[in-house]
């Protein structure tokens, strides 16, 4: 046995995931091949977000045993921790793996490899209290790394089944956190974006908490490290912006003033019956503070429509309330019913065209304030960390992102990767995508 394919499915910190698992393989003499090729290991790191995250997980896991019926295949993740029993029953599974479990892989599959039968290894995740310790040295991407600092979410929403997947929260030890980065931005890595299933509760001690000063201080250290040139968090909860947190990381220089705070709805009612832990004016408080230290941050975020019991009274309530924060960027997403939940059996489910009125709607006006956002940067010198080449209407770019996360594009007169410019865009190339000159 000597090579093994990856498929990864879901968020952030399953890519984080991924690329230590592979690091692994690698480590142990595997070589590594794409996913569509023929190889003796395939690993399948798995989503449980939605439904179709599930019938995804199980079409890549038959797809690789199709590929390979000699192969051995390793299901990890989300899915098999909150669907067992399916995963040991599909015949196109060796081994499934739970999550706190990811780093042990060599070692589960050289059990597997003695006797050649089933073998799996899930842990109790919702009594697990350990962090599972895993360092990266290297990711395929070379500007930008994805550092996961804590694992675990306490909040329980009632269309969600992440923390029955993932478990209670669980942080990194900080030196460890540091000690990754500062050896990833001695290889050259520029941007370091932080990540975790709920990361305003790193550091957290008791449910129901958060833990915001732990957060500023390793921000702060993070800041201090000479090789790192910027921070960026990934979604952070709208609780965690006091006015101590928010005067704190402002001082950051190395922080990009790009904050993707998950809003949901903009309608109190309905953040109830979801069990969000926020009103839409704590919500617009947290973005007030923001945007009183910060000069024009971009504020990203996430919004379900046609959650079970909302009324047209409550979506028009959510699409004002969108348009008095004036965000970037939304996610828009429609509700769809996941198996488990407290949503699930909720009364006044949406109809489905009603959904699709809806998303429309909200994504009408998302358009109109992103567009807003970016004239504003239109003429105002910027860094751009460039990243990669693309060719737009047959001509060829190098496309980059400032601190606020807007995509710029400059002509590909040189080899601007990984170099991080002071640029001025000047106009719009695409709709998401300013030109400098």
């Amino acid at each position: 046995m000597d090579t093994v394919a990856f498929h990864n499915l879901g968020c952030k910190v399953n890519s984080y995931e991924t690329d230590i698992m592979q690091q692994k393989f690698t480590e142990n003499g595997f070589r590594v091949v794409p996913f569509g090729q023929k190889a003796d290991v395939y690993v399948i790191n798995t989503c449980t977000v939605t439904n179709i995250a599930d019938r995804k997980s199980r079409q890549m896991l038959h797809k690789a045993k199709a590929m390979n019926p000699d192969a051995v295949v390793i299901a990890t993740g989300c899915y098999v921790q909150t669907d067992t029993e399916g995963v040991l029953k599909d015949a196109s599974v060796d081994i499934a793996i739970g999550n706190n479990e990811k780093a042990r892989i060599i070692e589960i599959l050289n059990e597997y490899l003695k006797k050649h039968e089933k073998t799996s290894s899930i842990l109790d995740i919702m009594h697990t209290s350990e962090y599972e310790t895993m360092t990266l040295t290297d990711t395929a991407e070379r500007t930008r790394a994805y550092i996961k600092i804590q694992d675990g979410c306490n909040q329980f929403c009632t269309y969600c089944l992440i923390p029955f997947a993932r478990g209670p929260v669980r942080s990194r030890d900080k030196d460890e956190i540091l000690r990754e980065i500062d050896s990833l931005s001695k290889k050259g890595y520029k941007e370091f974006v932080l990540t975790g299933i709920h990361v305003s509760s790193y550091g957290v001690t008791r449910p129901g908490h958060l833990e915001e000063n732990r957060l500023a201080e390793l921000l702060e250290a993070i800041n201090a490290l000479p090789d790192v040139e910027r921070i960026r968090l990934s979604s952070l909860e709208p609780r965690v912006m006091t006015e101590d947190f928010v005067k704190r990381i402002s001082a950051l220089k190395k922080l990009c003033p790009h904050f993707h705070l998950s809003l949901q709805s903009g309608c109190d009612e309905t953040l109830k019956r979801m069990n969000r832990h926020y009103t839409c004016d704590e919500f617009l408080a947290g973005v007030k503070l923001l945007r009183q230290y910060f000069d024009d941050p971009a504020i990203t975020t996430d919004v379900i429509v046609g959650f079970p019991g909302e009324t047209d009274e409550e979506f028009e309530k959510s699409l004002k309330f969108a348009e008095t924060v004036g965000f970037y960027e939304m996610h828009i997403f429609k509700y769809s019913k996941r198996k488990g939940t407290v949503a699930e059996k909720m009364p006044g489910q949406v109809e489905g065209t009603v959904k699709d009125l809806r998303s429309d709607k909200m994504d009408a006006i998302e358009r109109t304030m992103s567009k807003v956002f970016r004239e504003r940067h239109i003429g105002k010198p910027a860094q751009v960390l460039f990243e990669e080449e693309k060719t737009i209407a047959g001509k060829k770019y190098f496309i980059g992102h400032t601190p606020e996360y807007i995509k710029v594009a400059k002509a590909a007169d040189a080899d601007y990767s990984d170099r991080i410019l002071t640029v001025t865009p000047v106009s719009f190339l695409a709709d998401d995508i300013l030109l400098t000159d």
